[in-house]
């Protein structure tokens, strides 16, 4: 297997549901990345980084953009909110950090318009079970681009006329199937002024990427939500409108699956949830509000409480099945600090079997019960461990035990809030 360290191009993938710290992660590996790529998903995602006690949100710019060097790319996959991507740059600008010349968007990439925020709204709102979704927009621009009527960003540069007029029919669509309504000529006059805007950064991302690769540049795609979330392998129908695993990576990049070099799975050291749908391990009552409260278990996209619940293996190794994961990053560690015991949940039993993996079906996981063991605590402070070995021995254990029931080795663990809060196994 390829060291981390050696790859040219590395995938970072979300294992549960969502919310890891992928942004993190990806900020730290930015380091030594000449690219950084989003190959999915929208402003739906809300990855959280921390310099200098200095908290940065990004939606949709990718997390490597706060290093002084390299290129980040939103790509095809993505579904693109200008309105919000601007203002995500401006407030770059404001912490005096200059994006110019180094954001750049697929020409292929759709453009997520308002009125797919107000059918987002409309339709949850008409659910007779809601999914519980962020209300970004996301599930209606993903439909309207499989449907082949949504707008790509490249067509944002060509003839005016045409895309008002292709809007313009798309706007009366949504308006008239869900009964909303909108000032047509201003949201058509907002997008003649990001024409010019953004025309300098709407360009064939994966032509670029290509020519990266064979120039032996490092490429680091960023995914977005987790596999748990992914639109055919998660709990539908209480998923995200995109794929999330690794395969995500290659179509909505361009990147070929020859060229990958590194999954990494982020994998949080318990397990959380937001939204709706099932989520077997949540411990609800004092331990699952301490583990809320500490870990500061709050949506950085909407402001949501996350359910908590034990770490699931059931759950990460699935994932690191359909991934690919050779490695975790094993993140918030340092929350579980000041717990007597710790339950690890190792499988799921239906009618007294054990089940080979997790179900399709989600129906099914109301009848299942969970196989757990238990493994002592520690109390001592690791925000300050910087090596394994510093880690009280329960920790060490704990992690230890992780990697045994995953199939997958720990290349780093989280310890604190902050970009250098980390271990390097």
């Amino acid at each position: 297997m390829t060291r981390i360290n050696d790859a040219q191009v590395i995938v970072v993938v979300g294992a549960q549901w969502g919310d890891e710290g992928k942004g993190k992660i990806v900020d730290r590996l930015a380091e030594n990345m000449d690219f950084v790529a989003r190959g999915g998903g929208g402003a739906n995602a809300g990855h959280t980084i921390i310099v200098d006690n200095k908290k940065f949100v990004f939606h949709l710019i990718p997390s490597g953009v706060l290093h002084d060097h390299g290129t980040c790319i939103i790509g095809n996959g993505c579904v693109v909110h200008l309105p919000t991507l601007l203002d995500e740059m401006n407030t770059l600008r404001e912490a005096g950090i200059d994006p110019k010349g180094r954001i750049l968007i697929s020409n292929r990439a759709h453009l997520l318009f308002e009125h797919h925020i107000l059918a987002d709204k409309a339709q949850e709102e008409v659910r007779g079970e809601k999914i519980g979704t962020t209300c970004r927009g996301i599930g209606p621009a993903y439909e309207d681009k499989v449907s082949r009527r949504g707008i790509r960003a490249g067509e944002l540069l060509g003839d005016f006329s045409s895309f008002t007029k292709k809007l313009k029919e798309n706007i009366e669509y949504r308006m008239k199937r869900h009964g909303f309504e909108m000032d047509v000529p201003t949201e058509i006059n907002l997008y003649k002024d990001f024409a010019d805007l953004f025309q300098e950064t709407i360009v064939d991302t994966s032509e670029i990427l290509h020519e990266s690769i064979s120039q032996g540049k490092k490429i680091l795609v960023e995914g977005a939500q987790g596999a748990h979330l992914d639109i055919d392998f998660g709990t539908y129908p209480f998923v995200t409108s995109s794929v999330t695993n690794s395969a995500g990576a290659c179509t909505g990049t361009g990147i070929p699956p020859n060229k990958i070099d590194f999954v990494l799975g982020i994998i949080k050291s318990y397990t959380t949830r937001v939204g709706e749908g099932p989520f077997p391990s949540e411990v609800e009552g004092k331990t699952g509000k301490w583990l809320q409260d500490k870990g500061h278990e709050y949506g950085a996209t909407t402001g949501r409480p996350r359910k908590c619940g034990w770490f699931d293996c059931v759950v990460a190794r699935h994932s690191q099945k359909i991934s690919g994961i050779d490695a975790w990053n094993f993140t918030k560690l340092d929350v579980l600090t000041g717990l007597e015991e710790i339950k690890i949940v190792t499988d799921y039993m239906l009618n007294g079997k054990t089940l080979s993996s997790f179900p399709a079906d989600i129906s099914v996981l109301e009848d299942i019960e969970l196989e757990t063991i238990t493994i002592p605590g520690w109390t001592e402070d690791i925000g300050k461990c910087r090596k394994f070995s510093d880690l009280p021995e329960n920790a060490q254990k704990y992690c230890q035990k992780i990697e045994e029931l995953t199939g997958a080795p720990m290349s780093s663990i989280g310890v604190g809030p902050d970009r250098d809060d980390l271990i390097f196994c």
